[in-house]
């Protein structure tokens, strides 16, 4: 295989993006844009390894380029692109889903190719229409249609909606092979290795990836491999992060055994909703994130899309169903018989949970409310309301709000898995006693506070301490690699009041410090009047440790503010909770 790199640099310090082109297989070629930097996906989301953007020139009698790029690599990509091949000569854009990230540069190939006809799914070329504001030509492609470029290389495309876009289609080409999956079996790596050669330095980033974008809609997930499966592989060309050649079959083998087990289960989530429509993918995105933080099982349903049998499978079969306030009127008749299926599968063994999504005709929230209520369900959440453009203090109460559904619909097994353990061993673990301590913090307008007791120091050079946080603490996300938060250790005799108010279950989105004293940190963080010391620290590291993460934090500053004080500690009668 020709290896043609081009290493291009942009002139800002600050973001690195180079770019890099490689041949793959016969007349088919990689743009790969390297975005070094990036340390945040789908705004919940942290990365460690920055990410790529990658995109796919075949050049048979005809040309067709897969997937376009991030808007930030416009000039690095139209250079590489113009080496490559004149682009007034591209015949085809194939839009694998219009997440911007992919089809960031559709309007700037449209200036330099406008004959150019876009492929894409029905709704994909819907959604860019609305995006670059032009006419085009298009061709939309349903399940097992073919797209002849000549020379042999005849495309197929397999529709795989909600991966993680309702839009998502994959491409294989017959010729190479080559399995064209934009984000699907993806993961967010930077590194100028193109393929899967050591699969043991991506296979966290890679289930990771799973989890926080497939995982909630396994599925469909399960359907995709199931339309792919009659198809020889010889590589999976996935629109971030290594090109997967070496080690297909594990790759795909990891996704269905995945799938499956999150398929099973009796702890399952529907998420309802409009792709596209007002804020509801931030929305429903949010509240997804704070339901997979409980090891709930989820599934997210774009109600525009949705086949009718599946949406009343899942409407009854859920233990819990999530609704974003779809738009009313008969110009939406397809969505008001999806919501219609839903109403009529739900029964009273479920909770529910509703919120807006601000698309300005919202169907009326109270009065679906109150059908469900007669109907006997439970209200997970109270209904989430948009006035406007949604801000960190409204995601972070979906995620909250999340959350809260996810540790009602798990209560069961998280009760179960407490009285599994051996006795003499939780009678054992719950002699390792411990300091009590309120961890605060504060980012933005959005602040958050627990009450804990897993905290030890744990470096002297530089000063640093340890905490384990559960999954699913509301504060989990706002502890971050670069996040400052306080320590804030409470004084043996006079932390009662201090313990039960942060006991106690907040509402998503309350304030977790009204009526308690603080002042701020140097950072902004709130500190506890009444705390024994204090101790401001930034999150450096975090590492998975069963069910809690193991938050560690260089400390920077710090106060005693009762020299003969002593630290309250907390001495368990068992193990297995706190």
């Amino acid at each position: 295989m020709v290896l043609l790199t081009n290493r291009l640099q942009t002139p800002e310090t600050m973001a690195r993006l180079t770019l890099q082109t490689q041949k793959m297989g016969r007349d088919t070629t990689t743009i790969r844009c390297l975005d070094w930097d990036r340390d945040r996906f789908d705004i919940e989301f942290e990365l460690q390894n920055g990410t790529t953007y990658n995109s796919f020139l075949i050049q048979g009698e005809r040309t067709a380029l897969v997937d376009t790029s991030h808007a930030k690599f416009c000039d690095l990509y139209l250079e590489a692109l113009q080496n490559l091949i004149d682009p007034s000569q591209l015949d085809y854009l194939i839009i694998s889903h219009t997440e911007p990230d992919h089809s960031g540069l559709v309007a700037d190939i449209l200036a330099i190719a406008p004959h150019i006809t876009i492929v894409g799914a029905k709704i994909a070329i819907q959604f860019l229409q609305n995006m670059v504001h032009q006419p085009f030509q298009s061709r939309v492609v349903k399940n097992d249609d073919r797209l002849d470029l000549g020379n042999g290389h005849e495309l197929e495309f397999v529709l795989a909606p909600n991966l993680h876009w309702p839009d998502t289609i994959f491409t294989y080409d017959h010729s190479t092979q080559i399995l064209f999956t934009c984000d699907a079996f993806g993961m967010h790596y930077c590194d100028e290795q193109v393929y899967d050669e050591t699969p043991h330095l991506v296979e966290t980033d890679f289930r990771y990836y799973y989890d926080c974008l497939m995982g909630p809609n396994a599925r469909s997930v399960l359907k995709a491999l199931k339309r792919i499966d009659p198809l020889p592989l010889q590589m999976v060309a996935t629109g971030h992060g290594p090109l997967l050649q070496h080690h297909v079959e594990d790759w795909i083998g990891r996704y269905r055994q995945w799938s499956l087990d999150q398929a099973k289960t009796d702890n399952l989530v529907a998420l309802f909703y409009v792709e596209g429509y007002g804020y509801g993918d931030q929305l429903v995105r949010a509240i997804a994130h704070g339901l997979t933080k409980t090891g709930a099982d989820l599934e997210v349903v774009d109600l525009t899309t949705a086949d009718p049998h599946e949406v009343r499978e899942l409407a009854t079969s859920a233990i819990g169903l999530v609704i974003g306030m779809p738009p009313q009127g008969e110009q939406h008749f397809d969505i008001q018989v999806a919501l219609s299926t839903v109403l009529a599968s739900a029964h009273k063994k479920q909770t529910i949970g509703l919120f807006e999504t601000g698309g300005g005709e919202d169907e009326p929230i109270y009065p679906l409310r109150t059908h469900f209520q007669d109907l006997g369900l439970r209200e997970s959440f109270a209904p989430i309301l948009v006035k406007s453009q949604p801000n960190s203090v409204l995601l972070k109460l979906c995620e909250e709000a999340g959350t809260d559904l996810g540790q009602w619909v798990t209560r069961d097994r998280a009760i179960q898995k407490m009285k599994a353990m051996d006795s003499s061993l939780e009678r054992a673990l719950g002699r390792l006693s411990s300091g009590l301590y309120i961890i605060t913090t504060q980012q933005g307008d959005v602040s958050s506070a627990m009450l804990a007791s897993w905290v030890m120091q744990a470096s002297s050079e530089p000063p640093g301490v340890v905490m384990a946080v559960a999954h699913d603490r509301a504060i989990e996300s706002l502890l971050q690699v670069g996040d400052r938060f306080v320590l804030n250790v409470l004084e043996e005799g006079n932390s009662q009041h201090l313990v039960k108010h942060f006991l106690k279950q907040f509402a998503p989105g309350a304030n977790r410090f009204a009526g308690v004293r603080t002042c701020p940190s140097r950072q902004g963080d709130p500190i506890l009047a009444e705390a024994l010391a204090y101790l401001e620290c930034e999150v450096i590291s975090r590492t998975e440790g069963g069910d809690h993460w193991m938050i560690y934090g260089t400390v920077h500053a710090g106060r005693v503010s009762k020299a003969d004080g002593l630290t309250a500690v907390h001495h368990r009668k068992v193990g297995n909770h706190y």
